[in-house]
């Protein structure tokens, strides 16, 4: 039996203290990795460690680089141990994971739980205001009746507000609308009578439309005039329409405006765009209120917008909203409407 030399000795006992550390230091690794895992508290912690341990140049590529000191026959034990803590490592840091990301989700939800015991914040409610009520009460009554709204410009032509009108330059009715006149020789419309004339020139008969809109005269401001106000203003042309047709509508409409028999009266009056005219007065609280103007379209508007006023007839009317919403409410000074007083406005 040939004896062992004294150097192969000392490697061996080299080799065997070489694989006794690395294993060591793998269950060491383990258990350290293991605690560091479990009590860390926020997914930037759990990516830091795994790349402390299971990195390029982590931990355990550190130990695994010792492994060409054992002998080829202990490698594979060393390396199924490695495996065994990297799984184990892997295992720990997905588990951790997921569990960072549920309390993560909980703590969201809790700090967005609404308690629906406890009180809610008072937020007052808005209002309608007094004009916008009036004009949307006015409009649900004319489409009820079949009319179509029509909108148009503000910043109008000579010709849309006066000319396309029946009023010339030259005419006198131009006074009773005096407006604001611009550097361009346009101006701010005395009347949405304007968008008629522009309806008209892009749709054919039968037309039914009522215009809303705002408007602008030169009035001196005092409690039942102003220099900016509302106007709703009514179109119907076809075959065949009458005075009658025009009459009936209105009172129709005041009916259902004023919400009770009313005692209404046509005067007779002048409008250039009309002929005949009349003012439309009803009889409230008692006494009589100015509240319309209306009348028969003038042949000459017809004609300016292509109409055969030989086939073709109809009736237009317009009111104030202001002085509608200043009977119904019962409202003593027309400015009330303008100055944004909630003590005011609170009462609708």
């Amino acid at each position: 039996m040939t004896g062992v030399s004294g150097s192969s000795l000392t490697n061996l006992k080299l080799l065997m203290t070489s694989l006794n550390e690395i294993e060591t230091q793998l269950a060491t690794l383990k258990e350290e990795a293991t605690i560091a895992i479990a009590s860390t508290d926020t997914l930037e912690q759990l990516e830091q460690l795994r790349i402390n341990y299971l990195g390029k140049k982590g931990q355990l590529s550190q130990i695994l680089r010792g492994m060409g000191k054992l002998a080829p026959a202990d490698r594979p034990k060393i390396g199924a141990i490695a495996n065994v803590v990297k799984e184990t490592l892997q295992h720990n840091l997905e588990q951790r994971l997921q569990d960072l990301k549920a309390a993560e989700i909980q703590a969201k939800l809790r700090s967005e739980t609404l308690d629906v015991t406890m009180p809610g914040v008072y937020r007052p409610q808005g209002r309608i205001h007094p004009l916008n009520s009036t004009i949307d009460r006015a409009l649900d009554i004319f489409v009820g009746l079949g009319y179509t709204i029509a909108t148009g410009p503000e910043m109008e032509t000579d010709y849309y507000n006066f000319e396309a009108l029946n009023t010339p330059p030259d005419h006198p009715a131009r006074d009773m609308q005096d407006t604001f006149y611009l550097p361009d020789g346009n101006l701010l419309r005395t009347h949405t009578s304007s968008v008629q004339i522009r309806y008209m020139e892009n749709h054919e008969p039968p037309i039914r439309i009522v215009a809303p809109g705002r408007v602008y005269r030169r009035d001196t401001v005092d409690a039942t005039h102003s220099a900016v106000f509302h106007q709703i203003e009514l179109l119907a042309v076809d075959e065949g329409i009458t005075f009658t047709d025009l009459k009936g509508t209105l009172r129709e409409f005041l009916e259902a405006m004023f919400g009770e028999e009313l005692e209404v009266r046509f005067r007779a009056s002048y409008f250039p765009f009309t002929e005949p005219s009349a003012e439309v007065d009803v009889q409230w609280k008692g006494k009589w209120l100015e509240v319309m103007g209306c009348g028969m379209v003038d042949p000459n508007v017809l004609k300016a917008v292509g109409y055969d006023p030989e086939i073709y007839t109809g009736f237009a009317a317009g009111f104030g909203v202001e002085r509608f919403a200043m009977v119904l409410h019962q409202i003593d000074d027309i400015r009330r409407l303008y100055n944004s007083d909630l003590r005011f406005l609170k009462q609708f």
